[in-house]
C-alpha cells in the first residue's frame, strides 16, 4: 500500500474478519528469537531518529521495547496464552442477568501502536453453565493484549464467551480513550469511543435497557467524575 492510499484510508477500520490478522508462520519463532530480532530493528529506528544508543539511559531501550512487545503488550496474539476458562454446572438454576463491571482495557491500536485505555462491561444470562467471575476479566485482558481495533475487540470477547458458556445470551460494552486520537491527529483530549455487541435474549430492547441501567452509573463515574 503506497503512502497516498495510507493517508486516504486514515484510521478507517477496513478489516473484513473478527480474527486478528496473523501470518501462517506467526509462531514458528520462539519468543526469545522475536525479542532478539525486534531489539535489532528498534535499534535501527532509534538511530534513524538521531538518538545516541551509547548513552546509558538509551542503551537498554531496544531490548526493553522488544521484551515489552512480545511478553507484555502483545502476549494475547499467541493462542497458547489464552486463559483456561473453566465452566461449572449451573446447579443453583440462576437464570437472571449477571454483570461484571468496569474490567480494565489496556490495549494498543493496530494503526499506530498507541494505547487504548478504558473499561469493558460484560453481562450474560446463564443456561446450563456458569463461569468464575475472574475468568471474564482474564479473557478481556487476553484479547486486549494484541494490536486491536475496538470493534474487533468487542466481538472477540463476545464470540469467545458465547462459545465457552454455550449460550448466545451475552452482551459486551467497551468504552475507551484512544491515544492515536488524543496525542496525534486531531489531538482531542476528552473524547472516548463506545462499542456494543450482543446476541440471544439481549436482542430485546427491555433487557438491553436493564443492562445499560446497571452499568450507567459506572460509566458516568468513570468518564465524568
Amino acid at each position: 500500500m503506497n503512502r497516498k492510499k495510507i493517508e486516504l484510508i486514515g484510521d478507517a477500520h477496513i478489516s473484513n474478519t473478527i480474527e486478528t490478522p496473523l501470518r501462517e508462520d506467526a509462531f514458528e519463532k520462539s519468543d526469545n528469537e522475536k525479542i532478539e530480532n525486534i531489539q535489532h530493528h528498534f535499534s535501527e529506528i532509534m538511530k534513524e531518529l538521531g538518538l545516541d544508543l551509547t548513552d546509558d539511559s538509551l542503551s537498554g531501550t531496544p531490548y526493553r521495547v522488544a521484551k515489552m512487545y512480545v511478553k507484555e503488550l502483545f502476549y494475547g496474539l499467541n493462542p497458547k496464552n489464552r486463559p483456561k476458562i473453566s465452566t461449572f454446572d449451573n446447579k443453583y438454576g440462576y437464570q437472571k442477568m449477571l454483570v461484571e463491571h468496569n474490567i480494565t482495557i489496556d490495549s494498543s491500536c493496530e494503526h499506530h501502536f498507541l494505547p487504548i485505555v478504558g473499561t469493558a462491561h460484560v453481562g450474560y444470562i446463564p443456561k446450563n453453565k456458569v463461569v468464575g467471575l475472574s475468568k471474564i476479566n482474564r479473557l478481556v485482558d487476553y484479547y486486549s493484549h494484541r494490536p486491536q481495533v475496538q470493534e474487533r475487540l468487542c466481538l472477540q470477547i463476545l464470540k469467545d464467551l458465547q462459545q465457552t458458556l454455550e449460550t448466545k445470551d451475552v452482551i459486551v460494552v467497551v468504552s475507551a480513550k484512544h491515544l492515536c486520537v488524543s496525542s496525534r491527529g486531531i489531538k482531542d483530549k476528552s473524547s472516548f469511543t463506545t462499542t456494543i455487541e450482543y446476541g440471544g435474549q439481549f436482542i430485546e430492547p427491555s433487557l438491553r435497557n436493564e443492562f445499560f441501567g446497571i452499568i450507567k452509573k459506572t460509566m458516568s463515574d468513570l468518564f465524568f467524575g
